[in-house]
C-alpha cells in the first residue's frame, strides 16, 4: 500500500505491518484514504484529527436546496397586488429549481363554491412569469385547493 505521513509527504509503498509499526512509533493511526486505487492509499494520522477534517470538508460543500418543495399559501379574498407578490415569490422559487406547491386556503362557505376558487387559482398561475410546467393540476387537498409546478425544461 502507498503510505502518506502526517505532513502529507509520500513515504512510498510498503506492507501493512510496516505501516502499522511506523504509525505506532509516532503514536498515530493508519487511515485508509483511497481503497479503489492500486495500490490502496493510507495516511498516518490521528483518527480523531482525520474525522475532524472530514466534518470540516463536509461543511464547506454547498448545500443542495434545489428540488426542495416550497409552499405558497393564498386565499380567495386576497387582493390582486398581494397575489402578484406571491406570484413573484413563486417565480423566484421556480427559477432556483424548487418545486412549488400553491395552496389556496378556503374557509367556511368558500369550500362550497370551488368553481370561483378554481378560476382565482388559474388567474394566479397566469401571474407567474417564470417558465414553469404544472405537475399537479388544481385539485382539492388540505384546507382548500392545491396545485404544484416545477421549472419547465
Amino acid at each position: 500500500m502507498r503510505v502518506i505521513d502526517e505532513t502529507g509527504n509520500n513515504i512510498g509503498i510498503m506492507s501493512l505491518s510496516q505501516a502499522l509499526t511506523l504509525a505506532e512509533s509516532k503514536g498515530l493511526d493508519v487511515v485508509e484514504i483511497a481503497s479503489e486505487t492500486k495500490p490502496p492509499v493510507v495516511k498516518i494520522i490521528s483518527y480523531d484529527k482525520f474525522r475532524y477534517q472530514q466534518k470540516k470538508e463536509e461543511k464547506k460543500k454547498p448545500h443542495k436546496s434545489a428540488g426542495e418543495l416550497k409552499q405558497i399559501r393564498i386565499t380567495v379574498r386576497a387582493a390582486e397586488n398581494d397575489l402578484k407578490i406571491r406570484a413573484n415569490q413563486a417565480g423566484e422559487f421556480i427559477e432556483k429549481g424548487n418545486k412549488v406547491e400553491v395552496m389556496m386556503v378556503l374557509r367556511g362557505r368558500e369550500k362550497y363554491n370551488q368553481d370561483w376558487a378554481r378560476k382565482k387559482m388559474a388567474e394566479f398561475e397566469k401571474m407567474i412569469t417564470a417558465p414553469h410546467q404544472i405537475t399537479l393540476n388544481i385539485q382539492p387537498g388540505g384546507k382548500g385547493l392545491i396545485m404544484q409546478m416545477i421549472k419547465s425544461k
